[in-house]
């Protein structure tokens, strides 16, 4: 009787909250309000002109910042779920990856303000008279700076899933829903949370051009750090510019804290081998859950309904129907006519493009154009061979040693995610107090964003390699310059491809940004492509937009066929097959 007791008593009590339950609830139900709170301010209503007063108060910075980090986190999920179609659909299928992989190059050569163009007409159209037409154009416009980087890093990783787990997958009679979320995505996962935090980097740094819309002379300020942060700038405020530093730095802290350090701990479990004489990773946010009772069990019925969606038989496929299907994939002709259809398309918009240029454009301007994208690509080489010389010993250095990648991760996150837009005000009045060339000055500004794709990508491949790996070469002697260049970077040498492609499209984009800067009544003019299409944006001019858009696009998808993505093929059939 006494035993039945205890037993009764244990049970109950799981039931009954502990202080652990409190403090998680309390984390929880603060998460929701705080999107409860910006859902209701972004379907307020508004009218196209109507203008929205931007405080330079610090006492409205919490609020700002509340606002900025909701669309930053409606953003990202909305990255992930193109992340897993589209990544995903380009890894599988090779029909699918001749359309969407260029498709990607073109889109992260595309700078914001040319989505922004696009975007901020057609929401405002969508919904009339609702704040929701801004809300979406900004959020849209943050999506565009952070898709594109997952979309390739996931595509590269699910590519590079060994052989024998594959089979391992087929062994056990796996369905393609199956081996998505069963092998797919854990095996992608810590590349996957590395560059995931590069993406939020990258939005970080186009947050100013997102909330404070300038198109056709039409000004859209929505409230959040990033339209704080151009008011402070038009207006000269270096009072309010510190105190918008100051709040990134806590919002950084907190989202790191609360959001990507328990990820990557949470992640280890997912690498293909553990490190077992190193100290695992630990959040005290996953600490704290674990200690709950009743959070506890309701993550477990999450688990389970997890579990239910993984297995769902709507999605199961029967051997036959699969060797169907890979007999239909097999069929040459199927392939013959999917390459013309993209090759028809490709020369339709040629076309098209060109027949623009020719009845709206002179061919002195279309040379003009020309030459200005060969100075910004340029500048872009030149960043990138110092940043990959810098970053990629470094990367390497960390991502070998968890320890030292669990205290740099949030270092190199505070770093990545300031906007170069906040830093602004003090190159320019350094510039003009030295009377220093802004060709070269504003320069470096076009990578502070993008490097950390190289750093990012570099630590995610570092730290995959394998333990058994590191043994032989350690018995084997292999040591200094060698044990570099015939393991160290062969290993990382994909993964650095795919961080390199990102960043030099990011520098392009970057480049409408870094190209003209302002501090209150002076403005200095980089030249270049991305000050061109600024320019003409604020102008308002469409077929000047269209020109410096193409342009860029043009340079970005001949310098990935012809050298990034010859790259990346060689590193893959030599280095990861």
């Amino acid at each position: 009787m006494s035993f039945l007791r205890t037993t009764m008593t244990a049970y109950r009590s799981r039931l009954y909250l502990n202080y652990w339950d409190i403090l998680a609830l309390l984390l929880v139900l603060a998460v929701i309000f705080l999107f409860a709170w910006n859902a209701r301010q972004m379907a307020t209503p508004y009218q196209l002109g109507e203008a929205i007063p931007i405080s330079l108060s610090p006492k409205v910075l919490p609020f700002y910042a509340a606002r900025t980090v909701v669309r930053m986190l409606f953003a990202l999920c909305i990255s992930l779920l193109f992340t897993f179609i589209f990544g995903t659909w380009a890894a599988k299928s090779r029909r699918a990856e001749k359309i969407i992989i260029p498709m990607i190059d073109v889109l992260q050569s595309v700078p914001i303000l040319g989505f922004l163009s696009v975007a901020i007409t057609a929401f405002i159209g969508l919904f009339r008279g609702s704040m929701l037409g801004p809300e979406c154009a900004a959020i849209f416009a943050i999506f565009t700076s952070q898709a594109w980087n997952m979309a390739l890093g996931f595509y590269q990783t699910v590519r590079s899933v060994p052989s024998e787990v594959q089979e391992a997958g087929r062994m056990f009679h796996l369905s393609s829903w199956q081996r998505f979320w069963r092998i797919d995505v854990p095996f992608s996962m810590p590349s996957l949370l590395w560059n995931t935090m590069a993406s939020m980097s990258a939005g970080w740094f186009f947050v100013v051009v997102s909330e404070a819309i300038t198109v056709s002379d039409q000004e859209i300020l929505l409230p959040g750090i990033g339209s704080y942060v151009a008011v402070a700038i038009r207006a000269a405020d270096m009072r309010a510019i510190i105190y918008a530093i100051l709040t990134m730095f806590i919002v950084i802290l907190a989202y790191d804290q609360l959001l990507f350090r328990p990820l990557v701990a949470w992640a280890e479990k997912f690498k293909a081998e553990q490190q077992g004489v190193d100290k695992p990773l630990e959040s005290w946010v996953i600490n704290l859950f674990r200690r709950t009772r009743l959070v506890r069990r309701f993550g477990n019925g999450i688990t389970q309904l997890f579990n239910a969606f993984v297995n769902i038989k709507l999605f199961r496929q029967s051997p036959e129907r699969i060797e169907k299907i890979k007999a239909v994939r097999d069929e040459r002709a199927i392939n013959l006519l999917w390459t013309v259809f993209i090759i028809v398309l490709a020369v339709a918009a040629i076309v098209f493009l060109a027949d623009f240029i020719i009845r709206n454009l002179t061919v002195s301007e279309v040379i003009h154009v020309f030459l200005l994208g060969i100075v910004t690509a340029c500048r872009v080489f030149v960043l990138l061979a110092i940043c990959s010389l810098i970053w990629v010993p470094i990367g390497i250095w960390i991502g070998l040693r968890p320890q030292v990648a669990n205290i740099a991760q949030p270092v190199a996150q505070i770093l990545a995610a300031f906007p170069a837009n906040f830093f602004y005000p003090f190159i320019v009045m350094f510039i003009v107090y030295h009377h220093l060339s802004p060709n070269i000055w504003l320069t470096p500004l076009m990578i502070l964003g993008a490097q950390w794709y190289i750093v990012f990508n570099v630590i995610a491949g570092a730290s995959t390699i394998p333990k058994d790996l590191l043994q032989v070469a350690d018995n084997l002697n292999v040591v200094g310059w060698l044990r570099w260049a015939r393991f160290l970077l062969p290993y990382v040498f994909p993964y650095y491809i795919t961080g390199a492609i990102t960043a030099a499209g990011g520098a392009w984009n970057a480049s409408i940004v870094a190209e003209v800067a302002s501090w209150g009544d002076q403005t200095l003019v980089a030249t270049g492509l991305g000050a061109y299409i600024t320019q003409y944006t604020a102008a308002g001019n469409f077929a000047h937009i269209a020109l410096g858009i193409g342009m860029m696009c043009v340079f970005v998808l001949l310098i990935n066929r012809l050298i990034w993505r010859p790259l990346y093929a060689y590193a893959v059939n030599r280095f990861m097959e």
